[in-house]
Parts: C-alpha cells; structure tokens; sequence
C-alpha cells in the first residue's frame, strides 16, 4: 500500500500506512536501514509510523530524504531472526479478574471458558503505546470482542489483562484504563532498568498461559 507523509507539528512527520502489520514493519526497516540525520525515534501505530526529529532545523532536510526512502522500490531483507514469541502467565481467577463475568455473559460462555479461549489463541503485537509498554494485541477471537466499559477505572493494577473491542491487551503500569479485566500477569512489561525497557515489540508473537493463584504469587517473589 502506498504510503502517505504528513508533517505532525516542526518536529516530527506522520506516515500513514494501512492497518497491515507487515506493511507496518517494512517501513520500520526502511527508516532504521536509512539512517536518517536528526531522527530520534520512529513510533509505530496502528496503521502509521512517526518519525521525531531532534529540532526543527532537520524538518527540510527530512521531508525531502523520506519521501525518497518510502517512494524506493527496493525493500529492505527481513531480519533472519524469527519473530519473538513471548509467553505471558496469565492468572484468571476471580480477584484478578473483575469483568470476567460480564465478558462471559456478554460472549454467552461460562468464565471458564472465556479464559481458555482468550489463551488458547495466538496473538501479536500491532503497537505499543498509550502509557509506557502497552501492548496492543491483535488475534482476539471474535466471539470474545466486548465493547469498552462504559465507565473506565481511574486506576487499574499493573499487569491487568483486559479486552477493549477486538483487541486484547495488558496495563505495564498502574494507570486509568477502560478495558474489561479478565486476568493479570506477574510479569514486568516496563522496567526503566531493561534494554529496551519495554517488554514487547511490535511484530512480536504473545501466547498466554494459564495459571493458578499460587503460581502467581511464586513469580512475585
């Protein structure tokens, strides 16, 4: 799919995509593989890449080297590493998972089988965003979509699993939240102390498993 450049502000330019993943991750490598002076960081969205430049006075210069990047015909070698797989544990017990029973009565299935089918399906990561290390996930089941609570938390617990429409995701960081909680993972999605301090990558593959109460709590410690 063609893409669009459109300046964001005298710092930055926003480049609309698509809502393909892998169109998603070309221009990725096209922008990493071109080195751009003054760039940096190059954000990926849902369907859009934003590229930040250090100051203004790269604004020109930038605008004119991407449109010329982007409109290369030559594509840039994948990686010769496989994507990543992740694997969440994921505990769906009651006290970690407080919209369990209204997804299930939304969905028409027991709790249970809510959170079989939620960690039974494979999924990716479209973006990272809205606070620090939130993974947005693609591969939601469709017949687990449920629409966004109609009044959010002002604060959900870090490492909450929820459901937000047709995506599912998890909050790295205590912070107000929509989404409907069916579970939470002792992970650390954020370290400010890691490389990069994200866990997640866009174009990573996430598998959850289950876990019981128990096991939740020996990953804490």
């Amino acid at each position: 799919m063609p893409s669009e450049l459109l300046p964001l502000g005298d710092s930055a330019f926003l480049i609309r995509v698509g809502d393909s993943l892998d169109d998603i991750l070309d221009t990725i490598r096209k922008l990493e593989a071109a080195n751009l002076p003054g760039v940096v960081d190059i954000a990926p969205a849902f369907a859009s890449v934003t590229v930040f430049l250090a100051s203004p006075e790269f604004f020109e210069s930038s605008a004119e080297t991407l449109h010329a990047v982007l409109l290369g015909t030559k594509r840039v070698p994948k990686s010769s590493h496989k994507p990543r797989t992740i694997e969440v544990p994921v505990c769906y017990e009651p006290e970690f998972a407080p919209d369990l029973d209204y997804v299930a009565q939304h969905c028409g299935f027991s709790p249970n089988e809510i959170a079989t089918r939620h960690a039974a399906a494979p999924y990716r990561v479209r973006c990272v965003g809205f606070v620090p290390g939130f993974p947005y996930l693609s591969g939601l089941p469709p017949v687990l979509a449920t629409p966004r609570r109609a009044s959010p938390r002002t604060a959900v617990p870090p490492g909450s699993v929820g459901i937000g429409g047709a995506q599912t995701g998890i909050y790295p960081l205590r912070s107000p939240g929509g989404w409907n909680l069916i579970g939470r993972t002792p992970l650390r999605l954020f370290d400010v102390e890691r490389t990069p301090p994200a866990l997640f990558q866009p174009g990573d593959r996430v598998r959850f498993v289950a876990i019981a109460r128990e096991e939740f709590e020996r990953w804490e410690k």
